[in-house]
């Protein structure tokens, strides 16, 4: 007989729930949510697991790392169709959410999501941590900006290398005011410090990438862009169409159709926020560059009908796409009409 499983991850405890064929419950136990104490249970000579459900999270990666490495058939949920099947329930525990995990696991409705290999987490790692070093230092720059405009003090147009010069200038006749704004130029410089560290490690990533290398080919695509994308696609077989990478990333129209309704919404917003962020960067270096392409030229005719918006949108799903297929293909990309059609 075959069984089904479904595992509640939280962060100190994991609820499992064991159903066999018929949906009947075998088993329920609640374990420490380590390998160590999941294994013991699911390699069980007992049961014969046809499928084994986690929802995604923080540790999902880790633990379906581990429950595939034992020879489980363990399989990692999207997590707001796993949240829309199992609101139905009254009451929210636990307990009920392995219940309902499992009887997912059982029949079926379940919505996989792929777990990055540990590559493309390390490599995610550095671009979070990057990104974070980045958007502190820009927040105290700006709380600095705009605390000394109450005393008059007005930062104005400048760089980041001469920014810690000027706050002292503007604070060196008032050493009151010197002494609260030192400690942040403090954290700030070692910000910069430290994000100067990691975009070296960045590049060199890159550098030594190959993949990363022919990406950077497209027009407004640069290094943080191709190592994003890099990272976030991670397994570019995993696609069955190129097409399908701009659904992934959020970037193409939401539909509402019911009875004699049938509209478009905006673009769904699902998926890597930060590949989505970046994707619509390059779009927009790529329309505000000077150098002509055929794929600026399309997205200029976008924007001529829909209004500029919609087409760095549109550009950005279309680079996306093309990204894909230059990974795929081993290519690079084709500036003029009559490259991409030769090819």
């Amino acid at each position: 007989m075959n069984h089904s499983a479904g595992l509640d991850v939280s962060v100190k405890d994991t609820s499992i729930c064991i159903v066999d064929d018929a949906g009947k419950i075998v088993r329920e136990v609640k374990v420490a949510s380590e390998p160590a104490a999941l294994l013991p249970v699911l390699t069980n000579g007992a049961y014969h697991f046809k499928r084994i459900g986690l929802e995604a999270g923080p540790l999902s990666q880790w633990l379906y790392s581990a429950l595939a490495e034992a020879g489980l058939p363990v399989i990692c949920v999207e997590t707001r169709h796993m949240r829309a099947v199992l609101k139905a329930q009254i009451n929210k525990t636990d307990r009920n959410d392995a219940r309902g995990i499992a009887q997912m696991m059982r029949v079926g409705l379940y919505r996989p999501v792929h777990v990055k290999t540990l590559r493309s987490q390390r490599l995610r790692m550095l671009l979070t941590h990057r990104k974070l070093l980045q958007s502190k230092a820009i927040a105290i720059e700006n709380d600095l900006r705009g605390t000394l405009r109450n005393f008059g003090l007005k930062v104005g147009m400048v760089g980041k290398v001469k920014f810690e010069a000027r706050i002292e200038e503007l604070v060196g006749s008032l050493p009151d005011l010197g002494l609260l704004v030192e400690p942040l130029l403090m954290v700030r410089r070692v910000l910069r410090e430290q994000l100067v560290v990691l975009h070296r490690r960045l590049l060199a990533i890159v550098r030594d990438d190959d993949v990363c290398r022919r990406l950077m080919t497209t027009p407004g695509v640069g290094p943080v862009v191709a190592l994003t994308y890099r990272a976030t696609v991670d397994v570019p077989a995993r696609f069955r169409k190129s097409k399908a990478v701009g659904a992934v990333f959020g970037l193409t129209c939401s539909k509402y159709q019911s009875g004699e309704i049938d509209r478009s919404g905006r673009i769904s917003r699902c998926g890597d926020e930060m590949m989505r962020v970046m994707l619509y960067e390059a779009a927009q270096s790529m329309l505000h560059s000077k150098r002509w392409s055929w794929l600026k030229a399309w997205a200029m005719q976008i924007a001529r009908r829909r209004g500029m918006k919609k087409a760095i949108v549109a550009l950005a799903r279309r680079l996306a796409v093309i990204m894909h297929r230059i990974w795929v293909d081993g290519t690079e990309f084709r500036w003029t009409r009559e490259q991409a059609a030769a090819a």
